[in-house]
């Protein structure tokens, strides 16, 4: 069972599209309005877990590739929305307001922005089909466990949250606060186009 914590750990802790927006987020200031998003793809995997879990891999890889490509759309979306806050010009009484309305994500946009991640089917199959048979996990332990890991996944982005308001604070220059949200933005584009590319290329071998 130790197995299947570290390999959970090794996936969702590692930086993807939903950490490096919380990570934005905490140097943003917006650490408290993010909270829901980070609880909306903790639930998002929960389901994922739970349905993989008692299902099995039920969808058709043919829909799991539009689902994905739609994901990385709107990956390309967000990131359309965090440059745009970085671009626009504002002065520094008005700085922290306006980071503070800009780009805040609800619970809806991080249950369907991880309902949506291609990336997540990669980390919930090899754990429900070969590591739960594999330690004897069934019946109503898929349930726990699926609860467990789902806890594990809201933990992975209120972490770079945290990690972001940290550093957020040893800066004060609106500046440079728009300058970390057109990096991370074009970080997004960068993850957000691999994304389309890939789907778009299984799409076309199907």
């Amino acid at each position: 069972m130790v197995e299947i914590l570290m390999y959970a750990f090794g996936i969702m802790y590692t930086p993807g599209p939903v950490n490096l927006l919380s990570l934005n987020a905490g140097l943003n200031g917006q650490a408290k309005k993010m909270l829901p998003f980070c609880i909306g793809v903790g639930m998002a995997m929960f389901l994922l877990f739970f349905l993989f879990g008692y299902s099995g891999a039920f969808l058709p890889s043919e829909l799991q590739t539009v689902i994905g490509l739609f994901g990385g759309l709107y990956i390309l979306w967000l990131a359309f929305k965090i440059g745009n806050t970085a671009i626009r010009p504002v002065t520094p009484a008005k700085a922290d307001k306006s980071q503070e309305e800009k780009g805040v994500l609800s619970f809806r946009s991080g249950l369907l922005m991880q309902l949506c991640n291609p990336k997540a089917p990669v980390a919930i199959l090899p754990i429900v089909t070969v590591q739960f048979p594999a330690v004897g996990i069934s019946g109503a332990g898929i349930a726990v466990w699926s609860v467990l890991l789902g806890g594990m996944a809201l933990g992975a982005p209120s972490c770079y949250l945290l990690l972001g308001t940290h550093v957020g604070k040893l800066i004060r220059t609106p500046v440079l606060f728009r300058i970390f949200n057109a990096l991370m933005a074009l970080i997004l584009v960068y993850v957000g186009c691999n994304i389309v590319s890939a789907q778009t290329e299984l799409l076309r071998s199907m």
